[in-house]
């Protein structure tokens, strides 16, 4: 931060995520190539952050090019379908021993606490044990995959109770049997099976894919569920990316609320993502996250979080608590992932036929996306709801913008009788009207 009030701004920008988080289980799955990348010490920095932060962390690692490397070292040779490995006995073996590895690196990296860094003071005991429960997946397509198997069941009480303490729980992708025996899993399963079973609010996986982008080349940045299974059937996606798509469809289908696909080429990706608006990765939801309606009493703290400043600077005229609280039915907002931002107010006049909207305002960090005029169109359909046939505005500095929408300039005397005896000459605000 270059100066004090970019810090303080900064923070308070990311106070609403902190708030809404608290609490949260989060289920964040990384590959083995992150690792092998470099990666993993960043990564326990900023996962150990969000345990600060009161989020119960499940943390699933990958393995394949560590298990590629031990099969190499053993002179083995891989063998797969379909994008999944079959698992014999040697393989097995390599699994066993790339995930034992993993597991030490990420102990770790978890247990760094020299001063001035972010692990500084901290003192996180990361936990891992024979959470999955697993199944061989048996024949596929006629090829038996041997030891290779899937997710049967998550101890999902156990990991709550071991979360409950403040502790992140570590998943490999290996499972076991009531028999005893070892499966080989694949860390997506684990991952998607794991949020399923714990209920969590968000599953993370943190790739090796670079950002998906649309047929066009442009950035995927949300997506529903229904919109990301379109994107899968339209078949443009490099492989990689429609796997970890594909898993991110399956969990929020079965109820988780988000699902993240972040690449982890850029430092600081999985906070990025998780407490920036836009992110750095695609988001999906198995509903549409952005709602524009009615205002509710919940939404108060957030409206007057959004004027303040421009009441501070004069933009607006100031608006007490209680007159929000009383005039709530008259305000619209559009949310996003649980915060406002953005409102706007409309209070008719019935016996003109005329209708003000008032305190139209955006969050800066937000501008330029489209979302003012969104709330104008909005603001319009209510007031043709409601019979009224003209929209008035009352402005000191955006008559600009008003009239590329269609507003005209016009007088006081233009204003319904009413409006005009609480028309403010000292501002001098600028009347602007339009015709619906």
């Amino acid at each position: 931060m270059e100066t004090p009030n970019q810090f303080v701004q900064w923070l308070r920008s990311v106070a609403p995520y902190i708030h809404a988080f608290r609490g949260k289980t989060f289920v964040v799955a990384f590959p083995g190539e992150l690792v092998t990348a470099g990666a993993l010490p960043v990564l326990a920095q900023d996962l150990s952050l969000l345990v600060a932060l009161d989020i119960r962390v499940v943390i699933v690692h990958g393995s394949r090019p560590q298990v590629a490397e031990q099969l190499a070292l053993r002179n083995v040779e891989g063998r797969f379908h379909n994008g999944i490995r079959i698992t014999d006995t040697a393989a097995l073996e390599c699994a066993k021993e790339a995930a034992g590895e993993l597991r030490l690196d990420i102990e770790a990296a978890f247990s760094q606490g020299l001063p001035n860094t972010p692990m500084a003071h901290a003192a996180i005991r990361i936990i891992s044990g024979n959470f999955v429960t697993a199944r061989p997946l048996g024949v596929i397509d006629g090829v038996d995959l041997e030891l290779t198997g899937m997710p049967r069941k998550i101890a999902a009480e156990t990991i709550h109770a071991i979360l409950a303490t403040d502790s992140p729980v570590l998943l490999s992708p290996l499972g076991f049997s009531p028999t005893g025996e070892a499966f080989n899993l694949t860390m997506e399963d684990v991952a998607v099976s794991a949020a399923i079973a714990l209920h969590a609010d968000k599953l993370v996986f943190i790739t090796e894919t670079p950002m998906m982008l649309d047929e066009g080349g442009a950035e995927i940045r949300e997506l529903s569920s229904h919109q990301a299974e379109a994107v899968l059937q339209a078949g443009f996606l490099p492989a990689d990316a429609a796997f970890y798509l594909q898993h991110a469809i399956k969990a929020c289908n079965s109820g988780v609320p988000r699902a993240h696909i972040v690449p982890f080429e850029m430092d600081g990706s999985a906070l990025l993502e998780l407490f920036t608006h836009d992110g750095v990765g695609t988001m999906i939801s198995h509903e549409n996250l952005e709602s524009l309606r009615r205002a509710t009493i919940e939404d108060v703290g957030g409206i007057i979080k959004l004027i303040e400043p421009l009441e501070a600077d004069g933009t607006l005229v100031k608006r007490g608590r209680e007159l929000i609280e009383r005039e709530i039915d008259q305000f619209s907002v559009i949310e996003h992932d649980g915060v406002i931002f953005g409102c706007a107010a409309l209070y008719p006049f019935p016996e003109s036929k005329m209708g003000e909207m008032a305190c139209l305002t955006v969050n800066p960090d937000v501008q330029a996306q489209g979302d003012g005029e969104r709330i104008l169109k909005h603001v319009e359909n209510r007031a043709r709801a409601a019979g009224l046939k003209q929209l008035f505005v009352l402005t000191t500095r955006t008559s600009h913008w008003f009239q590329k929408r269609g507003f005209k300039p016009a007088t006081v005397d233009a204003l319904p009788k009413d409006r005009q005896h609480m028309y403010n000459w000292q501002r001098k605000s600028q009347v602007l009207i339009k015709s619906l």
